[in-house]
């Protein structure tokens, strides 16, 4: 296989994985640092501010930071400070931006404003050389290596481990759920492959797909959907599992296509009842996750048991290589979606 050849790109990035992960478990000590430093300065609460990808990772993030640290949290909207000029009074707050590139002209912005405004800033990226990095006062380096395909796969994943390891470590954890992460993505990529296959087949026809999860996998559903949207041009929409019964429900059909994030633990257990409703009114249901097997759904793909707080970043493996795969079966090339770039600037 030749970088030439449409998906090789994405293939080998999503193969990477595994030993990028366990590497990023075993190399914990600068990420340990910062989250000294953070528990030091005892903030009030925090905001997240990211784009795309980042935007899920840091979904992720307000869960861990909301249960693990009991503090509140709110997502930044970028547009208030770059189109606004909003200036909120932030002292005694923890603002983490979170860009894979760092190549964001609006993140650098808030992450300059923030800091004027008396916030503590991290910036956490996968470019030690980008101005965010300078920008902010502390910065934590993802260590995912060169990304090439325009989708993001090895990055979103490095980011959601270093968030957690944020978190982890600011509660005073040694980062022992995490401690085997890269053989259970191993394992995850491995025995997923047939279900992952299957599932193609029943999907490629797709025109209209909804992802749905509740809990820290709610983040896992939102990047489900663009990943889906992004390599297949597929019409995807996310939505919290409670959110899609309170209305959305009544465009599914036997036309819709459901991906349901089911892994063990209070979230997975809620989803229950939505994909039982949605098959019901004739979607085509695939549930992913450790939970998947006890799920009402015509598919499922499988993925090893965690702690709930972690399984977001290995159910996402399996649905970036039905990504992958959808796209190829498809015509596409899911390396240079049509229209994409790898970095988008926006302000």
């Amino acid at each position: 296989m030749t970088d030439a050849q449409p998906g090789a790109l994405m293939t080998a990035e999503i193969d990477q994985q595994p030993g990028m992960l366990a590497t990023i478990a075993e190399h914990r000590a600068d990420i340990a640092a910062v989250a000294a430093d953070i528990a030091r300065h005892r903030p009030r609460f925090a905001l997240l501010a990211a784009r795309g990808s980042s935007d899920h990772a840091a979904i992720y993030a307000k869960y861990l930071i909301e249960v693990l640290l009991g503090l509140p949290v709110g997502l930044v909207s970028p547009s208030t400070t770059t189109l606004y000029g909003a200036r909120p009074d932030l002292r005694d707050v923890l603002v983490i931006s979170v860009s894979q590139s760092g190549g964001s002209p609006d993140l650098l912005e808030v992450t300059q404003a923030a800091r004027d405004a008396g916030a503590r800033t991290v910036a956490v990226s996968n470019t030690r050389s980008s101005q965010l990095f300078s920008a902010a006062d502390l910065a934590v380096d993802i260590r995912a290596g060169q990304e090439n395909a325009v989708a993001a796969t090895k990055t979103y994943t490095a980011t959601l481990l270093t968030l957690y390891l944020l978190v982890d470590a600011i509660r005073g954890g040694d980062g022992g759920a995490v401690a085997d992460i890269g053989e259970r993505a191993e394992t995850t990529l491995r025995d997923s492959a047939d279900q992952v296959s299957h599932a193609v087949d029943r999907f490629r026809f797709a025109d209209r797909v909804i992802a749905a999860a509740r809990g820290y996998s709610y983040a896992s559903a939102l990047e489900s959907s663009l990943k889906l949207a992004e390599t297949s041009y597929l019409q995807t929409h996310a939505y919290s599992g409670a959110d899609l019964l309170h209305g959305p429900v009544a465009a599914v059909d036997e036309e819709t296509a459901v991906l349901g994030m089911t892994s063990a633990g209070r979230g997975g257990e809620a989803m229950g009842d939505v994909l039982r409703a949605v098959g019901e009114r004739g979607a085509d249901v695939l549930a992913v996750g450790s939970a998947a097997s006890s799920m009402p759904a015509a598919l499922r793909i499988d993925v090893p048991e965690t702690a709930e707080e972690v399984a977001p970043i290995l159910e996402i493996l399996p649905v970036q290589r039905l990504a992958l795969h959808l796209s190829l079966a498809r015509g596409g090339n899911p390396d240079n979606p049509r229209g994409l770039h790898k970095v988008t600037k926006t302000r």
